[in-house]
């Protein structure tokens, strides 16, 4: 099935449709109506000062966004789709590279079309503007792919050992570059690299649809992503980047490793008020695979993740690792829906990773027919080779859960410590899920240490202690270790 709801125009329809086909709550349709308004709220923001008539079949302005400006087809491109636009974009990557800083930089616009072409190179100080109804396409023939070393945290390489595939549009080293424009399409064309990838086919790690790496000064905002051939968007050691009003798609089964946006060893990142539908995680937040990562040292820190809707059928919606071997710290996620998912939120690790997830807050997230809500997992025992160190332990604590609510849910809450890797100093307040299945160990917990704040439903697993509303204990936990684990359910 193929997810086609741009934010971007509020093709709310067939989402409402599926909401009210089944037993619906007002305040989910409430929420969703007030997060829309975000959107019109964020274009009259963005548009402000571009004239935009009224739909005359004529293709808004593209706004001057940097002092030069060049149009794609100054430099011999041809938008039929067919005609490749490789030397095109080369071209005019080089004429803005000359500039430099002087002037402020130089700004590409894609026209209207289908733009085909093979992976190509951002410059600093440079905007690529996406027109209404312009639409990047990545050639499908692998070969015209370049080959890149592996990344330097995951060793050999994530799915075979060697060089990867580098991305459709890739930039390294780069300062203040901005992908921006009136909803326009960067089309990845994955189809045949996930048929190849089923088939065993390829001899390489497959590349996003667009990677970033040790870059800082980054803003992506209203454009759409879609169908890219293995994470879509990869942002690697890089600083201050700015992800706004985005759609990411890819078919929601069959679209194997398909993250929607992936920040591994970033600081400074704020992602809002985006739609991502995808065959992986929606986001996954990483620093690095085991030893690898353990060596490179460079954690995910300080990360906003706000106003989202997300789906992940096969996965999460939003995920931490399970690469985190670097260290993740300090990451917010609020203003949440997870719609008709496999899991909506989840953190998992396993001996051999080393490095930490703490100071993790979790605030104003949704449910709507999820699997399982909350997971943390400590044995996602999947390494780079047999070199990792069993004895490099992760530390799991201070993850807090506020303002948490949803029907539609078989599992609420999994929280899966061991004795080597306990769960410490976890908190849950103001929690009420609507459940699907009636079944005694619905809030799941072994080897977890922390509080229950106020009345919650479905009542907590005994690991916890139990406080009231004014914050004095009620009860102590005896039983922190003790694990009621059901992965039947």
């Amino acid at each position: 099935m193929m997810e086609t709801l741009p934010v971007g125009r509020f093709q709310f329809k067939r989402l409402v449709a599926a909401f009210l086909s089944s037993y619906r709550t007002l305040f989910i349709l409430l929420w969703i109506v007030a997060f829309g308004s975000v959107f019109i709220w964020q274009r009259k923001i963005i548009g402000a000062g571009i004239s935009v008539s009224v739909k005359t079949g004529l293709s808004r302005p593209m706004p001057k966004m940097r002092p030069l400006a060049f149009n794609l087809t100054d430099f011999g491109g041809v938008g039929d789709g067919k005609t490749l636009n490789t030397a095109a974009f080369e071209r005019a990557v080089l004429a803005i590279s000359k500039l430099g800083k002087r002037g402020g930089g130089g700004q590409l616009n894609v026209p209207p079309g289908k733009w085909l072409t093979a992976p190509f190179n951002l410059t600093s100080h440079m905007t690529l503007f996406l027109a209404e109804d312009a639409e990047i396409l990545g050639i499908q023939d692998e070969k015209q792919w370049p080959l890149m070393p592996p990344l330097p945290s995951y060793g050999y390489g994530r799915e075979h050992h060697g060089p990867r595939y580098g991305s459709l549009i890739h930039g390294q080293n780069l300062k203040d570059v901005v992908i921006t424009g009136d909803n326009g399409t960067i089309n990845g064309q994955g189809q045949s690299w996930w048929k190849k990838f089923r088939q065993k086919l390829l001899n390489h790690t497959r590349g996003p649809l667009m990677q970033i790496m040790w870059s800082s000064d980054i803003v992506i905002a209203n454009i759409t992503l879609r169908d890219s051939p293995f994470w879509t968007f990869h942002l690697y050691d890089c600083k201050n980047v700015t992800v706004r009003n985005v759609t990411i798609l890819a078919p929601v089964r069959e679209a194997p490793n398909t993250d929607g946006i992936d920040p591994d060893s970033c600081e400074d990142v704020v992602i809002e008020d985006c739609y991502i539908s995808v065959g992986d995680d929606a986001i996954a937040i990483k620093s690095g695979w085991d030893q690898y990562g353990i060596a490179y040292a460079r954690p995910s820190r300080n990360i906003l993740i706000r106003n989202l809707i997300v789906r992940s059928m096969v996965s999460a919606g939003i995920s931490i690792g399970s690469e985190m071997s670097g260290g993740v710290s300090d990451v917010t996620i609020e203003n949440l829906l997870v719609w008709s998912s496999r899991r909506a939120v989840r953190i998992k690790t396993a001996t051999g990773r080393g490095g930490y997830v703490r100071h993790i807050t979790y605030r104003n997230i949704t449910f709507d027919n999820v699997r399982v809500g909350i997971v943390i997992k400590t044995d996602y025992n999947e390494h780079p080779d047999d070199d990792f160190d069993p004895k490099a332990l992760p530390i799991v604590k201070d993850i807090s859960f506020t303002g948490i609510h949803g029907q539609g849910v078989r599992v609420p809450v999994r929280i899966h410590g061991s004795e080597d890797i306990p769960i410490r100093n976890v908190t849950f307040r103001d929690m009420s899920v609507g459940l699907t299945y009636k079944k005694k160990h619905i809030f799941q917990c072994a080897f977890i240490q922390g509080r229950v704040i106020g009345t919650i439903f479905p009542a907590p697993c005994e690991n916890l202690d139990r406080y009231n509303e004014e914050g004095q204990l009620v009860k102590r936990s005896t039983a922190q270790n003790i694990t009621d684990i059901d992965y039947d359910i």
